[in-house]
């Protein structure tokens, strides 16, 4: 009997198999062919020779100041979703229209970036609704396009949803008797969610961090629109050396970095699941 049933269970092992066929395809072609490139690229020199340089040019002030402003901008984003969404996510779990209040964040995803970035120039213009309004009041007309502020303002509206969501989820999964008993025992709403709510609900934060921090570590086109350059990041460095200078090694050695520190970044803010049983 059991030579049957190991054939069966080889059978049914292999028909699972074929369906990775696709994803391996995806992740060959779309990840790790292109990381390949990335690292071959990134000895080349402009003429197409190798070289070393690029390495010993990425270790000059010019882009240490790059990378310096690019960890301090993705903190910043990073910092305000998660002073906004935290409550949000929290409140939404309370609320009795949870699937609706969903669809309004994830609305704003549907959208194309561009299409959001050109919409806050107008927002934000001389002549936008928020210029209007303090004109209006008697404050007067600001500059609130390129700078810093309108920056971050737009780079955590577009990336908030992705913080809120999986914060939401720790908090669905979250066991509404374990609050219930830390009430009971005498603790405080403050102790309750210091020392149950958030230290249960920390994958979450590090999942919605993650999801923030690494694509705001390489932003490019929000620098160019919203701030006019003003405020340079590693991405905007990338993007000048492969469309404007043409130094693909150069632009390819910034984005090994990149790629370094991400996968550096997942692997400390990644959760280890250890099961144990039978």
């Amino acid at each position: 009997m059991r030579a049957p049933m190991s054939a069966e269970v080889r059978r049914r092992a292999g028909g699972r198999n074929l369906y990775l066929v696709p994803y391996l395809l995806w992740m060959l072609l779309f990840v790790i062919i292109p990381i390949v490139l990335i690292g071959y690229y990134s000895f080349r020199n402009v003429e197409g020779g190798f070289t070393l340089a690029n390495y010993g040019k990425a270790f000059t002030s010019v882009y240490v100041k790059m990378a310096v402003n690019s960890f301090f901008y993705a903190f910043l984003i990073t910092l305000c979703c998660l002073l906004a969404a935290y409550p949000t996510a929290y409140l939404i779990t309370k609320s009795k229209h949870k699937q609706l209040l969903l669809l309004l964040i994830i609305l704003p995803t549907w959208i194309n970036l561009l299409l959001k970035a050109y919409a806050f120039l107008g927002i934000f213009g001389s002549a936008g609704p928020i210029n209007t309004f303090l004109e209006w009041t008697g404050l007067g007309a600001r500059q609130i396009l390129f700078t810093d502020f309108s920056f971050i303002f737009v780079a955590v509206y577009i990336f908030i949803p992705f913080m809120i969501l999986p914060i939401y989820n720790s908090l669905e999964e979250l066991n509404p008797t374990l609050t219930d008993a830390a009430r009971d025992l005498g603790a405080s709403r403050w102790t309750t969610f210091r020392r149950v709510v958030l230290p249960l609900t920390m994958p979450g934060v590090k999942s919605g961090c993650q999801a923030v921090f690494i694509p705001a570590l390489s932003l490019f086109m929000i620098t160019r629109l919203v701030t006019g350059n003003r405020v340079i990041t590693l991405g905007t460095a990338i993007e000048q050396h492969f469309l404007v200078t043409q130094d693909w090694g150069m632009g390819s050695t910034i984005a090994v970095f990149l790629v370094i520190v991400m996968v550096a970044i997942m692997f400390m803010t990644g959760e280890r699941n250890r099961r144990t049983g039978a």
